[in-house]
């Protein structure tokens, strides 16, 4: 839910009626794009839902994905301690930018955002050849196998931290999440709600 009171106090006036607009992917955190809007587009895209920018090349609005389809729609904007700049929290619909890639800054990676890949590899297992899928063997025997499966990891990867050994604990706690992550998909789960559930419990 975006703030609107907060966004009245933003200086356009600092960069000639322009702030710059840092757009982050608002589950993985992968940062997606930088954009440009002025009071106008800013309006626009609080009223729609989609980031809409001001194009400096073209001296007018742009709403994202007006052309390719692919929108970004927003979660939650947020102001920056000078006021000059802003934080878009975007679910993105397709890859944001021109040339295919998730990110316009496709080579920078953190190690946050493997997880967040690999949770939507999972659900895409789902429809997969249990004959060249490992995980869509899992979806495949059911859901009793697939917690037994989390309960075995558990046991070893406890067992790994009791002896000390960092290797073997390494090995099975990545088995550990990589089957959890499964059972969560198989449930229709997944991490956002889960660490929705953790920061609650944190307040």
């Amino acid at each position: 839910m975006v703030n609107v009171e907060k966004l009245q106090s933003i200086d356009f006036e600092k960069g000639g009626g322009l702030v710059p607009v840092i757009v982050q992917h608002a589950v993985s955190g992968q940062v997606l794009m930088l954009g440009y809007m002025n009071r106008e587009a800013l309006d626009e895209t609080v009223k729609s839902g989609r980031a809409t920018f001001f194009s400096r090349s073209k001296n007018r609005l742009w709403v994202k994905g007006e052309t390719s389809g692919n929108f970004l729609n927003v979660v939650d904007i947020d102001v920056d301690c000078d006021r000059d700049t802003l934080l878009l929290l975007a679910d993105p619909v397709g890859p944001t930018c021109h040339l295919g890639n998730d990110s316009c800054f496709a080579e920078a990676k953190h190690s946050w955002l493997f997880l967040w890949q690999l949770e939507r590899l999972l659900a895409e297992r789902k429809g997969a050849d249990p004959e060249t899928s490992y995980t869509a063997r899992l979806y495949q025997k059911g859901t009793k196998r697939i917690a037994q499966k989390v309960g075995e990891e558990g046991v070893e990867t406890a067992l790994a931290a009791t002896v000390r050994d960092r290797e073997e604990l390494t090995n099975e706690a990545s088995d550990l999440v990589y089957h959890l992550l499964v059972l969560l998909q198989d449930q229709d789960l997944d991490l956002a709600r889960i660490i929705a559930n953790l920061e609650g419990r944190h307040r």
